[in-house]
């Protein structure tokens, strides 16, 4: 074993850091690492005490880890403080009446605090991760000592019914404890504004401001006795409103649900019955909530292998649709049988797509909005039935925000927002109930979902969309690369001039674009990936020339990435 001693500059950094920790478990194993001498101690030491974990527009996110830069209780005290700060700077505290008062039908009986003082209100859920209900509990406790109503939601639940809770309840934030598909090492804090849409700069950089300022983590005030735990029946009048969404129609459909290991089983297994879907079978391996997510490498459906215990139950139950929960529910897989009975997934994109073109058919109007890195299909859509469309930078709290009368949105990475009255961010419970509802009617008619993509290429070209993604251990080996893409674009893409497209200071976003195709290289923003989305277009909608050219289209990508 080599052995070392750390800077002293640290050790005091990480002293200092201990004698204010809210957490004995976490200053503890802050000196054990300090103590034991070991020269990787050292660097894990070094690295925990790096920089402080940053509150971005995606809250925080990060591997829960004493020290400043992991997610931890006192990180994350300190930003539910420096959140209350921030609000109360926005007029959000101590005005009155801007929080509705607490229905008896939502609180739980026996729950600490009533409410319905007329203080704001701030809502706070949470996942089934290691450390989450504890995070929540702590904010709930520090809004409610800044002067705010602060209730909590009853359990470990969906993303979405957070947001729903936001804007059922009038309150003027919400926050969510959840770090979605990321590894089981991760948690994190996702902060919604009082529309029910996640935040958006400035407000990131102010709340992080503020955080900044709060003084002695172990001086932050908690008040456990006046946060109010919500009751089960907020989560009945989100599963009533979602139901409500589906229309009459045909539900002879056989379905795979599995929520991989996270929240989404119960709540999508509740809401698919209720709108008559009676044959839906949970994968039981993935159906508990489990913070190790044991039966996958990586809990997001987008990964190789995620699906593999769901599409063999489907193969044993001959059944019609796998539906995919990613741990938190705010997103949705879906895989098919093709004609020869091969399961295969759909792309976020032909989901997407298939989802807007069947509000369009229900002539549902307004705007149809997406990013920058999803197909231009919509567009077109859009444009053949005579509606809005928005393009926004990436991430749905741009989605959310696309237009006033926003009727649909989606992003590639599996996000819809199929009702954004009722949920203002993308919510994988009602879309997986869109899905179903669409196949079913497919079913009756004797086609299926590929059978309407095919409908749909035939008319407006075939538009195949894939992606790269390289995920690396060192940050720097991203920020490299797209200085290198950023100082030499190419200037040749598939025998055709490119145009090339800086999207800074806006985004860390590159895009370069020609005629029947187009390529957006960006970091991913939650985790340690470097991502390139293709696109090309076949206008006479050849399945077979559109593969051609987009397997010539990755190798000339590939070869221009680390």
């Amino acid at each position: 074993m080599t052995t070392g001693v750390p800077g002293a500059e640290l050790a005091e950094q990480v002293r200092a850091w201990i004698a204010d920790d809210v957490d004995p478990a976490d200053g503890a194993e802050l000196q054990a690492l300090l103590d034991s001498g070991d020269s990787g101690d050292d660097r894990e030491l070094a690295d925990r005490f790096a920089g402080t974990l940053e509150f971005g527009t995606a809250g925080l996110r990060g591997p829960l880890r004493a020290g400043p830069n992991g997610m931890n209780r006192t990180v994350v005290r300190r930003a539910a403080a420096g959140l209350a700060a921030w609000l109360v700077e926005q007029g959000s505290a101590g005005q009155g009446g801007a929080g509705e008062p607490v229905p008896a039908w939502l609180v739980e009986q026996g729950s600490a605090g009533q409410g319905g003082a007329g203080e704001p209100v701030v809502v706070v859920g949470y996942d089934a991760r290691h450390g989450s209900a504890r995070f929540a509990r702590d904010s709930a406790a520090i809004f409610a000592a800044a002067g705010f109503d602060a209730r909590l939601l009853p359990r470990p639940l969906p993303t979405p019914v957070l947001a729903f809770a936001v804007r059922q309840l009038g309150a003027a934030a919400g926050v969510m404890v959840t770090a979605s598909h990321n590894p089981a090492s991760d948690n994190g804090y996702k902060v919604y504004a009082a529309d029910g849409a996640q935040i958006v700069p400035p407000a990131d950089r102010e709340i992080e401001a503020a955080i900044r300022a709060v003084g002695a983590s172990r001086a932050i005030p908690l008040a456990d006795d006046a946060v109010t735990v919500l009751g089960d029946q907020l989560v009945d009048r989100y599963v009533e409103q979602v139901v409500a969404l589906a229309a009459d129609g045909p539900r002879g459909l056989r379905i795979v649900h599995t929520a991989m290991h996270g929240v989404g089983s119960e709540i999508a297994g509740r809401v698919l019955a209720a709108a008559g879907f009676a044959d839906v079978s949970p994968v039981p391996q993935q159906a508990t909530p489990d913070p190790d997510f044991p039966t996958v490498a990586f809990p997001n459906p987008e990964e190789p292998g995620a699906l593999d215990l769901a599409i063999a139950l489907a193969t044993e139950r001959s059944a019609d649709l796998v539906i995919a929960n990613d741990p938190d529910a705010d997103r949705c897989a879906v895989a098919v049988p093709d004609a020869d009975g091969r399961w295969r997934m759909l792309r976020g994109d032909e989901v997407g797509v298939l989802l807007a073109d069947a509000l369009l058919r229900a002539g549902v109007r307004g705007t149809y909005a997406t990013t920058i890195v999803s197909s231009s299909l919509l567009r077109v859509l859009a444009a053949y039935y005579g509606v809005g469309y928005a393009e926004t930078l990436t991430g749905f709290k741009w989605v959310a925000r696309a237009a006033p009368d926003l009727a649909f949105g989606y992003e590639e990475a599996l996000g819809y927002a199929v009702a954004p009255k009722l949920v203002l961010d993308k919510d994988g419970i009602s879309a997986a109930l869109r899905v179903a509802e669409l196949a079913a009617e497919l079913k009756a008619a004797g086609a299926s979902l590929l059978d309407r993509l095919a409908e749909l290429a035939a008319r407006h070209g075939r538009h195949l969309t894939d992606q790269i993604s390289i995920r690396v251990d060192d940050l720097s080996v991203i920020a490299d690369a797209m200085a290198s893409l950023r100082a030499s674009p190419p200037g040749r893409l598939l025998d055709a001039d490119v145009a090339a497209e800086d999207l800074m200071p806006a985004a860390d976003v590159l895009r370069w674009r020609w005629p029947g195709g187009r390529v957006v290289v960006r970091p991913s923003g939650t985790e340690p990936k470097l991502k390139a989305y293709l696109e090309v277009v076949e206008p006479g909608g050849s399945a077979a020339e559109a593969e051609r050219r987009m397997a010539r289209l990755r190798e000339q990508v590939s070869a221009l990435l680390p």
